[in-house]
């Protein structure tokens, strides 16, 4: 399950990734755009703002932040990436934090820019710091005996290829692909503030498979393990690099 409302804690840093993204589509009139992935709409809105002409589809795994979503008034279906195939009038393909999760998302990327017609804007982007502390040491915490049994499996650094992967997956489809990756220093404030912005994304999973009193153990055992990581500094702040993986493909 996704809280909607955890997610959106720090939503216009979260945000900034997904609009360098869509800075790089140069699409004028398309006739349908889709956001794959939309989370609680809030990202989707500014695409139809973009391209009120165009046919929004927006779909997401989630039956909250569906729900989330059609509350924020985007008409958001539940639906499977996995299943999900483009119209022949899709021009403009967006999914932004949401390939992660799909381990098979690399051949689906493929298939997806085969169905897409001529002169289609595919935009993409994962996070990339599946190696940073923030990840690392939840898969090392995850790995003790006392929670393996129920948390094996969690992701790691292969969930996601670097930017010239990307590059060369898109241009061995035939298309014409900008591949780039940032690093944004995020400036988080408040007690516990990387387990808190991880507690919205790449805890899910282990929230999930976890009762609220194991959940609580698990945080508090968590918690010291980034305050050493990330150490805040004197005025409480918190400094988080936060490095993310873009691909902008023109079919």
């Amino acid at each position: 399950m996704w809280d909607p409302a955890k997610y959106l804690d720090y939503a216009d840093l979260r945000g900034r990734p997904f609009y360098d993204l869509i800075g790089r589509i140069d699409a004028t009139e398309p006739r349908r755009v889709v956001d794959l992935g939309c989370g609680p709409g809030n990202l989707t809105a500014s695409l139809a703002k973009r391209w009120p002409d165009a046919v929004l589809e927006a779909i997401d795994s989630s039956p909250e932040m569906v729900d989330a979503a059609r509350a924020a008034g985007i008409d958001a279906r539940l639906g499977d990436v996995n299943e999900w195939s483009p119209q022949p009038d899709t021009d403009v393909v967006v999914t932004n934090a949401v390939l992660q999760w799909v381990p098979e998302h690399r051949s689906l990327l493929r298939r997806w820019v085969r169905a897409l017609p001529p002169g289609a804007w595919f935009a993409m982007q994962v996070p990339g710091n599946m190696d940073s502390p923030s990840h690392t040491l939840v898969r090392a915490l995850a790995s003790r005996p006392e929670w393996s049994s129920r948390l094996g499996g969690l992701r790691g650094v292969d969930a996601v290829d670097s930017p010239l992967a990307y590059a060369d997956l898109f241009a061995d489809a035939g298309c014409a692909v900008d591949a780039w990756e940032t690093t944004y220093i995020q400036r988080l404030s408040g007690k516990d503030a990387v387990l808190e912005w991880i507690t919205g994304t790449a805890l899910r999973p282990v929230r999930s498979a976890l009762d609220d009193d194991e959940w609580q153990r698990f945080r508090a055992q968590l918690a010291p393990m980034l305050d050493e990581a990330y150490p805040p500094r004197p005025d409480g702040t918190t400094w988080f690099p936060f490095r993310r993986v873009f691909a902008v493909a023109r079919v």
